[in-house]
């Protein structure tokens, strides 16, 4: 059985970094807000004390355009270039999927070295939708090395993508996405799936357990909390992220030791 991935989103600092990789951390997660402030000399220190140390850095632009994607990756040189595009129309994937394929496709054109992952978006708990995972998964699979799901808040058909947490992007909603449609494509794609959405040191060992996902992820609910209690953006709780990790390691033991009787 393969070491679980633990992916920790919004490191921005190489001190923070450090302290990420001392507890655990595999694959440490930074984010670029804008384009027009895309050149961050912490975030690149950042990625270079994750190299140093042997581990796999990860980057989010939150753009879309192709040649300033491309000077990101040149200036970063990360691991792992992460696309988590929200589509406004999920029922008709086809035209909308079919430009970020082709920009996928570009960078790994251009990038050979960098690997790509892309979120799929998946409904919150309970709700309804109209997506397709395996769907969103043959879209884009060509193109990707990675698969990390992530909650979408609105999931019907023609909804706007603004009901995210930011525009045009999924993720960050704190919310756990359907475990069920996670389960569909960990268990049937090629690739390796990140389980994200919603996971925190209280349901990431029944998440492991249950899905055995390549990796888990955990950005919202490992961050500290401000006075009112909600989440502080760019800021961790490293005591979260040790628990979160412990509850990883545990649960690997728990489905281990089904294994051998």
């Amino acid at each position: 059985m393969s070491k679980t991935i633990i992916q920790i989103y919004e490191i921005q600092t190489p001190d923070e970094a450090e302290t990420m990789l001392s507890i655990g951390v595999d694959h440490v997660g930074s984010v670029l807000l804008d384009r027009d402030h895309w050149k961050d000399p912490a975030i690149r220190e950042t990625r270079r004390v994750v190299e140093t140390a042997g581990a796999c850095s990860s980057l989010i632009p939150l753009f879309k355009d192709l040649d300033a994607i491309c000077r990101t990756i040149d200036y970063y040189r990360p691991d792992i270039i992460h696309f988590c595009d929200s589509f406004e129309d999920v029922g008709d994937l086809e035209p909308e999927c079919q430009k970020y394929v082709k920009l996928q496709a570009s960078i790994k054109k251009r990038f050979p070295q960098v690997q790509i992952m892309r979120s799929i978006p998946i409904p919150k708990t309970g709700t309804a939708g109209g997506i397709d995972v395996l769907q969103w998964a043959a879209a884009f699979g060509a193109v990707s090395d990675y698969f990390l799901t992530d909650t979408l808040l609105n999931s019907n058909v023609g909804s706007d993508a603004a009901s995210q947490p930011i525009e045009g992007f999924v993720g960050i909603t704190g919310q756990t996405c359907d475990w069920d449609m996670a389960a569909d494509l960990i268990n049937q794609s090629r690739l390796p799936v990140i389980l994200a959405g919603g996971l925190s040191p209280e349901n990431v060992y029944e998440a492991v357990c249950r899905l055995r996902p390549a990796g888990v992820d955990s950005c919202t609910l490992t961050n500290a909390l401000d006075s009112k209690g909600q989440p502080i953006r760019f800021k961790k709780d490293i005591d979260k992220v040790a628990h979160l990790i412990s509850e990883v390691r545990r649960a690997e033991q728990s489905f281990g030791q089904l294994i051998n009787r």
